[in-house]
């Protein structure tokens, strides 16, 4: 990959924005690579966390426009959606990360900025330095966020703040993005805890673990009685399942879990 790297040790995805010399700024061949990479890290079963962060002092200084714009053809064919998914390349990028079914944890340093917010907001937690900066860029421009960032900036905080931090397009620091809950937690090292959250939950079922993701981001859309009844079927399909067995015997034991790969999604529900 030219703009992304990977390594994944002991079940832990390692992803890094790689293009340090432009503040990790988004091309046409990032967004590809983000996409070709969330849809390979979801098929392994092994995988326990993914912990995506920018190579150099910032996290993602948003789309490069300038030289997007220099490929008019390949951005106009970049809009369409896939009619399977609901997803252009733009949304997809991001709303990949929110598809996987294990943990992913966003570590933000310096900028943060249009598409780089977007990306974080993909993520179920967001670890940052209490002077990175933030901002919905795209109100500079006169144009909007729509790499799904409304949907997931509105989940967050809600949306009357969504409507201000995307009609100001100000600039905040890792603390005030604290305070709007857009930060799940403040640290000078960012991915180092990013990591040690991660490793955190290896000794918790990666079966469980992808029941709740898929439980409470359901549970932002649905009704009630929706939610409830994919909360029957996600409880009895872990009552029987190995993971589970081997996380009952290691706590009776007081010993550490030996956990097989992550059981198959059955897919009754969307």
């Amino acid at each position: 990959m030219k703009y992304l790297s990977l390594a994944v040790d002991d079940g832990i995805a390692q992803v890094r924005l790689d293009r340090p010399d432009k503040l990790n700024a988004l091309t046409l061949d990032t967004l590809d690579e983000l996409i070709r990479t969330a849809r390979d890290l979801r098929k392994d079963r092994t995988l326990r966390a993914v912990v995506i962060a920018g190579e150099g002092p910032s996290f993602c200084a948003g789309l490069d426009i300038a030289g997007t714009l220099k490929t008019p053809a390949r951005v106009a064919k970049a809009f369409v959606p896939a009619p399977w998914r609901g997803t252009n390349t733009f949304q997809e990028a991001c709303w990949a990360w929110r598809r996987i079914p294990v943990p992913v944890v966003a570590a933000v340093t310096g900028h943060c900025y249009g598409g780089g917010i977007q990306i974080a907001l993909a993520a179920d937690f967001r670890f940052a330095t209490p002077d990175s900066k933030w901002s919905v860029l795209e109100g500079k421009w006169g144009i909007i966020p729509d790499m799904t960032g409304v949907r997931s900036l509105t989940e967050i905080v809600g949306p009357d703040v969504a409507k201000r931090l995307t009609m100001t397009a100000e600039q905040f620091s890792g603390t005030e993005a604290h305070r709007l809950g857009l930060v799940t937690e403040l640290d000078d090292e960012p991915i180092k805890a990013a990591t040690v959250f991660a490793e955190s939950l290896l000794t918790k079922s990666p079966d469980a673990l992808a029941a709740a993701k898929r439980l409470v981001d359901g549970a932002l859309t649905g009704s009630a009685r929706r939610t409830f009844a994919r909360e029957r079927w996600e409880q009895l399909r872990l009552l029987r399942l190995p993971n589970t067995a081997a996380l009952r015997r290691a706590v009776l034991k007081n010993s550490d879990p030996e956990f097989g790969p992550r059981a198959r999604r059955i897919r009754l529900w969307p």
